[in-house]
């Protein structure tokens, strides 16, 4: 992405009411996702407790990992490389790649799919959205957004069928 195609694709958000919907979403969103991984937790002790681990294990697992890759990786943002005035301010120079946003809410919402594919499925929705504002806002590249999502869903089928 350059600086120019990162203008083209904020260009409809950068109105003082679309920058605190963007904003908004992707709080919001971040908070579902927050909010979601407990109440499956929750919901698996009362009347699933065989899946319980497994719902712990993954998540937490792929959690850990992608932190030690992205640290590894350590991509700069792209409001730092294109000199962009981004949407959505952050301090972070690095650790773009992978998105750890979209792992996360990708990762719950696999989660999810133990127990419910209709819930699994509002939230896979809610964390394409989620991907892209975090490029809109301009935070992360397609890539990171894209690689995010890749990692939580390799990870998520390969755990659950080992643990499940």
């Amino acid at each position: 992405m350059t600086a120019k195609q990162y203008e083209k694709i904020s260009a409809p958000f950068r109105s003082e009411s679309r920058t605190k919907a963007l904003k908004f979403t992707n709080k919001l969103l971040t908070a579902i996702g927050f909010a979601a991984y407990p109440l499956l937790l929750i919901h698996l002790f009362m009347s699933a407790q065989d899946k319980l681990a497994a719902a712990v294990i993954v998540p937490a697992s792929g959690f850990i990992l992608l932190t030690v890759v992205r640290r590894k990786i350590n991509r700069p943002r792209p409001y730092v490389t294109l000199d962009i005035q981004p949407i959505i301010h952050k301090e972070k120079k690095g650790n773009s790649m992978p998105s750890r946003h979209v792992f996360s809410m990708t990762m719950i919402a696999a989660a999810w799919f133990i127990v419910s594919p209709a819930v699994c499925s509002v939230l896979m929705i809610f964390s394409v959205v989620l991907a892209a504002i975090r490029v809109v806002g301009g935070i992360h590249y397609p890539s990171d957004v894209v690689a995010g999502a890749i990692c939580a869903v390799v990870w998520a089928a390969a755990g659950f069928a080992v643990l499940l």
